[in-house]
């Protein structure tokens, strides 16, 4: 029970449940407290365990039920049968008659039996006697423990299930009734369609089964891969279908690195005891009795500016930076956001006063246009430089392609000079930062760190870089 509830932990974390190792023994605690009798009573149990928020709760109660449904298959007849005669009813009952599977008198498998001594041999057989007598439990069991043999639990891809099933029938003993049909076929025995009907039989159970295992085990894989994909592919590349799931990607890392960069939770002591603010408030008492005061030092939380670059070509790194950066509201500095393409302006109003994505729009639609970066600087210069001090942080997002303008580089070593970093995220290929009318390699050295970004990867490095420092 506790690897069968070691196997659903997996499962959930596929899907993208947090869940920790202390978490999975504080749910087999449970299990064992609640047992697995009554199965409602086990769901409750181990949701309060596990999920934490309404959407985990609603994600654990989607795969509690798939895997830990416990509805025998009904080995009475094939899909066709079902199909042609849905009337028909009784048919899961063990010895059932309908189509023929529980037939209790002798029929053509009996007599060819009786002339062949390995289709005998094969009517003895555990499996064929379950299916003859439509044994849902014991075969519905066989087939679970056939396929953790198996391994269904690794599958990954849906050109995986013909793989699994072969194995699963393998393991569940086919083989030998597929040698029974070659034996019949070559004596033109018309018990032939009997056993041909159990093998179809079997073979159906067994694809269904790997089916509802395949949406079990491989679904959080497989959108985990597609994500995966999304992260590592170039913003400017993805397709608009993906932008929904790469938004969400974008707050599921903003959330991860949050987690990782929280202030903790630690027992400070006092600090420093204060001796004139003791002294002073013990006068009313004569100094018998100490009202003890404590200094406390408070430190000033670096900032960090954000300028980004919204002409057409760099639009969507920008815009995936700016929400990366308001997502970590929580942990980072307070942001300050510029827009710019020929000229800047401050954005950060806007993402107060709109949801993030609405606000990433409109800063698109009052600062796009043709780039010119010697402009942008020299408004930042008027709207913030002055703000900017020695435990502060910028980071520039842009191609540093300006038209063969004026770069207005001197404004940028001010910058570096007053900052504590900057930081200068290229969405090109580092082999093109001296090509054609790019600035880049000029700008550098006003920089204290630049690199290539222009998948969400490299940008999630980037940003936990940050987060790291400013701890």
């Amino acid at each position: 029970m506790h690897q069968s509830l070691a196997s659903f932990v997996e499962i959930l974390r596929s899907h993208n449940l947090r869940i920790s190792p202390a978490e999975t023994m504080d749910a087999a605690r449970a299990a064992q407290a609640l047992g697995y009798a009554n199965r409602s009573r086990l769901r409750d149990g181990l949701c309060m365990t596990l999920a934490k928020t309404p959407d985990e709760r609603a994600t654990f109660l989607r795969c509690f039920d798939q895997f830990y449904n416990r509805e025998v298959a009904d080995f009475s007849s094939t899909a066709s049968e079902r199909e042609n005669s849905p009337e028909s009813t009784d048919a899961g009952a063990p010895g059932s008659q309908a189509g023929g599977a529980g037939d209790a008198q002798p029929g053509a498998l009996q007599e060819a039996a009786q002339g062949d001594p390995r289709i005998a041999q094969l009517l003895q057989s555990t499996l064929m006697q379950a299916l003859m007598n439509n044994d849902r439990n014991l075969l519905s069991l066989s087939i679970s423990q056939a396929s953790q043999r198996a391994g269904i639990a690794q599958i990954r891809i849906f050109t995986q299930k013909g793989q699994y099933s072969r194995r699963i029938l393998a393991a569940l003993g086919e083989e030998d009734l597929r040698a029974g049909i070659v034996t019949l076929e070559r004596a033109q025995s018309p018990a032939l369609d009997e056993l041909r009907r159990y093998r179809d039989i079997l073979r159906e159970q067994v694809r269904d089964f790997v089916d509802a295992q395949y949406l079990l085990h491989a679904q959080g894989r497989n959108q985990r891969l597609v994500e995966d994909m999304l992260a590592r592919t170039r913003l400017s590349n993805i397709e608009h279908a993906y932008l929904q799931r790469l938004e969400e990607l974008v707050r599921r890392m903003a959330k991860k690195l949050a987690a990782r960069y929280a202030p903790r939770r630690r027992r400070y002591n006092r600090g420093q005891l204060d001796m004139r603010r003791t002294l002073s408030r013990g006068v009313a008492n004569d100094g018998l009795m100490f009202d003890l005061r404590w200094r406390r030092m408070r430190r000033e939380r670096p900032q960090l500016f954000a300028i980004c670059d919204v002409s057409g070509s760099v639009a969507p790194y920008a815009k995936f930076l700016l929400m990366f950066l308001y997502s970590l509201q929580d942990v980072l500095p307070k942001v300050r956001s510029f827009a710019f393409s020929n000229r800047l302006g401050e954005v950060t109003q806007l993402f107060n006063d709109y949801p993030v994505e609405q606000a990433i729009e409109l800063a698109n639609q009052l600062y796009g246009g043709a780039t010119d970066y010697g402009a942008a600087f020299e408004d930042f210069a008027r709207l913030a430089l002055e703000d900017v001090r020695s435990g502060a942080t910028v980071i520039i997002l842009g191609d540093a392609r300006n038209n063969h303008g004026d770069p207005k580089l001197e404004i940028l070593q001010k910058i570096y000079r007053r900052a504590n970093r900057v930081i200068w995220l290229n969405p090109e290929s580092r082999n093109s930062w001296k090509t054609g009318d790019s600035e880049m390699l000029r700008y550098l050295s006003a920089c204290h760190f630049s690199a290539e970004c222009n998948n969400l990867r490299q940008l999630e490095r980037v940003i936990e870089q940050i987060l790291r420092n400013a701890r």
